[in-house]
């Protein structure tokens, strides 16, 4: 087909010069597309839905989705396809270059920073604001379902709806919220069980738990009343498990709270112990551990059962006999003024509500909010006290659409379709809920009303400090936990030896740890492909392999330039959660890789393709994965999508399921070779991070987009690439620094600007 194009070219211009004409010369661009891509992406072919051959790549006006899409995959190799002839590299990046500059032209002739709808608080977001406005810890995933996701996050506007049931949810939420922060006296006593996790071996030192102890688990509650508490620690020697222990093989638990020794007892017996003791109001970390030695012989015994010693379960019972609401951090955040007589109560009552209002709203409230405000606490004040009034105000306020939803207002004077800078509020909204899953706190709130915060060098000020801030942790939490998937690991249950709760906590600790240290050190973003450090304890350095480290504190340690463990692709909680329940998948780690690294859909597996599953037992011999994949990929169906994303994880194929180095697969030795599309040779993950590192561009690009993504809360367009583009480009200038990616993100008409929505018909 290529060649009947170029000969009908060739036979054209002949006769245009035997009749005395000169040919028009044919653009590079488009003398590039003739050959490479026409007979592919043709009116008569349209293959993926994609047709170039009348279009100009210097003109993409109308068509820019299209000519995005085709950048996208020549930047990241996988365009022209495997086994077609294609140019060199440096032609297809110039092309690209080329094409991009077009397409950042019209981009700025015709700006379109897009709009969000409007966006409810996430529960991670519900609880920080609770948080950082009352001084409460609160376990929202109690109180709230869990948040629907969309472009790999939970924060994205359109997929945040609301429902009758999620609103009576808020609206229960908010009374439970107030009564606990206010101190309601007449809070009944209830029961908070905390279990220690499934599979959680107890047979050395816990992190976090009373150095010499061993085993155990601590918990933090808020204890809502200064009064009495009964708690109680259940054993795994007793309540289940092989029973009592014998009085010779007695197990004392030491119970602490905030760090002090309250009580060393004697577990025993189906019951376990317990105390009650006077606790002050207020959040509180209670921990109950063994103490080694005070079972001689029971720890060697568990181990040769499968289990452990140690505690199951901690449970607080109350309040019991309360003595008063005490002075909690909540209360110390609430009652900003205390009145001594009736006549101060007003005044003292729209000052602490106005004062909440103003972070719970992210705006100084309006007199008819606060005229709402009032009118609460005034009803439950009537016949109550003054605390009662500001609890039944705080619950109005907690169920206000206002808290609720963070609100960008339309200006009445632009026209519908043309765009917009958003006010100094909502932006400081904007940067706060991006960098700390929160509200703005008094700073950023004092500089937004100034009306400065839009002002390039203070927006880049507050930006640093915002980032500098230990609430900066929630893009660890937030949005490293969702890219890079620690939090599916919770759910991972692999089918493999020596795999327990231990390992899973050492496994997300250590990228979570790594990833903010890249954060905190304001490190190139390079080192999320070959940052030669890593973080390990005991148990997961011998998971690795590693030697002369003891006990379970986290330390830093350098690695090699050959290690395999360095950067992302070699973390454990990355390769279990790219596994399945009983084998790796080098489908699931490619197409991880190829989404989430160099930012290109993996495309979608025909229909009625049947499971590897099922192939694997049509088989006499199990075969290793390779093997099977390769009786997998036979069908030119499921080959055509699988010679993409299948050598990207066949180079990960060293690491077994749970991220352990070997050799062999079954009987078969590992075969960790392929090809890229664009030709590039792989044999481990040595090669593989080599040929991230060669296209870094297209890594950059797809952390700026993921970025910018979660930044704004709404799936990126074709129209916003051009923005990701200057992020990146921006980035480079600094040595991809990890602030500049913030700082290029935050400083962008995407994140600063909107477009008006269209008149309704």
């Amino acid at each position: 087909m290529r060649r009947a194009i170029l000969a009908v070219s060739v036979l054209v211009a002949s006769a245009m010069v035997f009749h005395g004409q000169t040919p028009a010369p044919v653009a590079p661009d488009r003398a590039l597309l003739n050959q490479y891509c026409i007979g592919c992406h043709s009116e008569r072919l349209k293959t993926g839905n994609i047709v170039l051959e009348k279009l100009d790549p210097t003109a993409p006006a109308g068509h820019i989705e299209v000519w995005e899409k085709a950048v996208r995959k020549v930047r990241a190799g996988m365009m022209p396809p495997a086994g077609a002839p294609r140019p060199t590299r440096a032609v297809l990046d110039a092309f690209a270059g080329r094409l991009e500059g077009a397409l950042d032209r019209e981009a700025a002739a015709h700006p379109n920073p897009g709009a969000i709808a409007l966006h409810r608080l996430n529960r991670a977001e519900y609880s920080n604001v609770v948080r950082d406005l009352l001084g409460l810890e609160i376990d929202v995933t109690t109180l709230l379902p869990a948040d629907d996701s969309s472009e790999g996050f939970d924060n994205i506007a359109d997929s945040l709806r609301i429902s009758p049931a999620l609103l009576d949810g808020y609206v229960t939420a908010a009374a439970n919220i107030s009564r606990l922060a206010v101190g309601d006296p007449g809070i009944g006593a209830v029961t908070a069980t905390y279990r220690a996790p499934g599979g959680l071996s107890q047979t050395s030192h816990i992190d976090g738990l009373p150095l010499g102890t061993v085993g155990g688990m601590q918990t933090r509650h808020t204890f809502p009343l200064d009064a009495e508490y009964t708690i109680k620690v259940g054993g795994r020697g007793g309540g289940g498990g092989i029973g009592a222990p014998a009085r010779d093989s007695a197990e004392y638990v030491e119970l602490t709270l905030d760090g002090e020794r309250v009580k060393v007892f004697e577990m025993g017996g189906r019951g376990g112990t317990e105390i009650k003791l006077p606790v002050k109001a207020g959040p509180h970390t209670v921990a109950a551990a063994v103490l080694p030695g005070s079972s001689p012989g029971i720890n060697e015994l568990w181990k040769n059962m499968g289990g452990s010693p140690g505690v199951n379960n901690i449970v607080i019972v109350g309040p019991l006999n309360p003595t008063g609401a005490g002075d909690s951090p909540s209360r110390q955040r609430i009652f900003s003024c205390k009145p001594t007589a009736a006549a101060e109560e007003a005044a003292c009552a729209r000052k602490i509500l106005s004062g909440l209002a103003l972070h719970a709203y992210r705006h100084p409230p309006t007199e008819a909010e606060m005229t709402t405000l009032l009118q609460f606490y005034t009803s439950a004040r009537t016949g109550g006290t003054f605390d009662s009034g500001i609890q039944r105000a705080l619950a109005r306020m907690l169920a206000d659409p206002q808290f609720i939803y963070r609100f960008e207002r339309e200006p009445v004077a632009v026209k519908p379709g043309a765009t917009y800078r958003i006010n100094d509020l909502e932006l400081a909204s904007r940067l706060s809920f991006f960098l700390w899953s929160s509200a703005p706190d008094d700073e950023l709130l004092q500089v937004a009303a100034s009306g400065k915060l839009h002002e390039p060098v203070v927006l880049r000020a507050q930006t640093q400090r915002l980032l500098r801030d230990p609430k900066s942790k929630a893009l660890v939490t937030n949005f490293a936990g969702q890219w890079l998937m620690l939090r599916d690991l919770k759910a991972a249950t692999p089918d493999t030896r020596g795999f327990d709760e231990n390992l899973r906590r050492a496994m997300a600790r250590e990228t979570e740890t790594f990833f903010e240290t890249i954060i905190r050190e304001d490190r190139s973003i390079r080192d999320l492909i070959d940052g030669d450090f890593t973080f390990v304890d005991e148990r997961l350095a011998r998971h690795y392999g590693m030697t002369g480290i003891r006990g379970d504190r986290f330390r830093r340690v350098t690695l090699s330039k050959d290690d395999p463990r360095r950067g992302l692709l070699g973390k454990a909680s990355l390769l279990l959660v790219t596994s399945v329940t009983n084998r790796t998948s080098p489908v699931a780690r490619g197409k991880w890789i190829l989404e989430n690294i160099l930012g290109v859909p993996a495309p979608l597996p025909p229909p009625n393709i049947p499971a590897l599953e099922e192939q694997d037992k049509a088989s006499a011999e199990p075969g290793s994965i390779r093997e099977k994949m390769e009786l997998h990929r036979k069908s030119p169906a499921c080959a055509s999508c699988h010679k993409i994303m299948d050598p990207i994880g066949f180079s990960l194929e060293n690491f077994d399921l749970v991220g352990r180095w070997r050799t062999m697969d079954g009987k078969s030795p590992i075969n960790a070779s392929g090809q890229l599309v664009d030709g590039t040779q792989l044999n481990g993950p040595d090669t593989l991070r080599a040929a991230l590192l060669g296209r870094f561009d297209v890594v950059a690009r797809t952390l700026s987009e993921k970025l910018l993504t979660y930044g704004v809360g709404r799936a990126m367009r074709s129209p916003d690439m051009p923005a990701v583009r200057a992020i990146t480009r921006g980035a480079a200038k600094d040595n991809y620094k990890f602030s500049s990616l913030i700082l290029g993100v935050v400083s962008s008409d995407t994140f600063q600007m909107r477009r008006k929505a269209a008149a309704a018909n």
